[in-house]
């Protein structure tokens, strides 16, 4: 198989499945009810927790351990603040610009921050992979860039849901599939850094991993969960409970396909 064809179509992959993701919106033809909204948000958060250990710390770790050895644990540990002090003081930059924004409103921008923010180390990866691959000219290595795309697009399927399916909740179904596209668009351009940079950006990957893992966690503490729980009074039990399993599930979820895919 052409090498050519294999990267592009690599690349071009992981950016299908985050669309195909957002499409499922379209598939909601009324306005989404508290106890469906929970479930999103909880399956939202349970995707972006498992993401953030499967996807980001422990290969963050791993890849630290060969330049950090038994003190690994640095520059995940910084790059975890950074990542949500990066996404704390950008929202507050952005909210000096908005004006009349409404809670809901406000945990949507930071969940599209926190996922698009995600896609960047991701496809950082799938770069350095196929730049790895077109170094050594092994048939093998090609095989084994496809694989990491493959896994990385699987993964990307419920993250484009998360993003559109919460967002429809406040805006029209139209606004949110664009929005829950544009947070994938950023994966095949840094798929591409990565591919023409791979040997120098190399050593920035536990780093640019945990300071993802981070942004993705912090809007999972301070935004969806808090979300899930501000129900009304008469269904806030329901409700509390469908977002509380949902959680687990989303998070089974995406850690069956790290393990099953990684």
């Amino acid at each position: 198989m052409n090498f050519i064809l294999m990267t592009v179509g690599g690349i071009s992959f992981i950016f299908l499945m985050t669309a195909l993701g957002a499409a499922v919106v379209f598939c909601f033809k009324k306005q989404i009810a508290p106890k469906y909204n929970a479930l999103f948000l909880g399956l939202a958060s349970g995707i972006m927790l498992a993401a953030s250990v499967w996807s980001l710390i422990l290969p963050a770790l791993a890849q630290a351990e060969n330049d950090w050895k038994n003190y690994s644990f640095f520059p995940v540990a910084v790059g975890l603040l950074i990542g949500a002090g990066f996404l704390f003081l950008l929202d507050k930059w952005i909210t000096r610009f908005k004006a009349n924004v409404t809670p809901s409103q406000e945990t949507a921008r930071r969940l599209f921050l926190a996922v698009t923010l995600h896609n960047i180390p991701e496809g950082l990866a799938v770069g350095f992979a196929f730049g790895a691959a077109w170094a050594s000219g092994a048939t093998s290595t090609f095989i084994a860039a496809i694989g990491i795309a493959i896994g990385i697009g699987v993964q990307n399927f419920p993250e484009g849901m998360a993003i559109s399916l919460p967002l429809s909740v406040n805006a029209k179904k139209g606004k949110a599939f664009f929005f829950g596209v544009l947070s994938g668009v950023v994966e095949p351009i840094s798929a591409l850094i990565g591919l023409l940079l791979a040997s120098r950006l190399a050593i920035l990957q536990p780093w640019l991993l945990s300071a993802a893992a981070g942004a993705m966690i912090f809007v999972v503490v301070a935004d969806l969960i808090p979300e899930i729980q501000d129900a009304p009074g008469n269904e806030r039990a329901k409700v509390n409970a469908i977002g509380s399993w949902s959680v687990l599930i989303g998070f089974i979820i995406m850690m069956i396909l790290d393990v099953a895919l990684g």
